[in-house]
């Protein structure tokens, strides 16, 4: 029976490291996926705005919303940009038009 004594002590600290790393690994995946919704965030914006008013315009919304604009492009129907934000990158594409069209309504 003497030889049970102090078993519980490096099962206690195995146990909690285990735990430390789960935690570790955690705040790491929240941290990325935080940054990929604020790229797709940053590039909505960006390419909103790229396709109204150009590049310049692109990249400040891009940089207002925490990401860097890596790629911009004109397209023939507007702009597709993709912007960086950490280690995640989002693209997205918006439509330009000179013209208001009503959506449903009364005919």
């Amino acid at each position: 029976m003497g030889e049970d004594r102090g078993q519980a002590m490096p099962w206690l600290l195995l146990v909690m490291l285990m735990a430390m790393v789960v935690v570790a690994f955690g705040a790491r995946l929240g941290a990325v996926v935080d940054d990929a919704a604020q790229a797709r965030t940053a590039a909505d914006a960006a390419a909103l705005a790229g396709a109204v008013a150009g590049e310049q315009e692109a990249r400040a919304l891009a940089e207002v919303n925490g990401g860097e604009l890596v790629a911009f492009r004109r397209t023939p129907d507007g702009v597709e940009v993709v912007v960086q934000v950490g280690d995640a990158r989002a693209r997205a594409e918006a439509v330009s038009s000179s013209s208001w069209q009503p959506v449903g309504g009364p005919d």
